[in-house]
């Protein structure tokens, strides 16, 4: 704004001291001075009240980006688990189309094999067999 230097205080102390007489310079020098004082402490009071309005809205930002950031993860988690539940599902559904497979090729075996168990078995003796040529180690003897 405007600068008031040295040479300009003496200049007004010069003109006040001649207006308002030795006498009365050094109530108007109070009074001048507790003016200002009120003036300085409202202009800070003021501008206290700015800096915490900005840092309240400032405050008030940045839990909003937070909320934000914390349901765009939120729902990214909900996105996977979905998938994940959904891979489960497909995978499960594999296991039961492969073991029901095999168990139809399992319970044929099992009634094969249920069926021979109750067929009444007959004794054989086991019949001497002789060595053939493609066996390896037992040769047939030549004559």
């Amino acid at each position: 704004m405007f600068e008031i230097g040295f040479p300009e205080l003496i200049v007004i102390a010069v003109v006040a001291l001649v207006v308002l007489g030795p006498e009365r310079l050094p109530k108007a020098a109070r009074f001048a001075g507790l003016w200002v004082r009120r003036a300085r402490n409202q202009w800070d009071s003021v501008k206290q009240e700015l800096e915490r309005e900005l840092a309240a809205e400032e405050l008030k930002r940045n839990l909003h980006e937070a909320q934000e950031a914390l349901r765009r993860t939120e729902e990214q988690a909900r996105r996977g688990g979905a998938q994940a539940q959904q891979q489960f599902d497909e995978l499960r559904t594999a296991v039961k189309d492969t073991g029901a497979e095999q168990g139809a090729a399992a319970g044929a075996d099992t009634a094969a094999d249920v069926a021979a168990a109750s067929a009444p078995q007959a004794h054989v003796e086991p019949a001497a067999v002789e060595p053939t040529a493609s066996e390896p180690g037992h040769e047939r003897p030549r004559a």
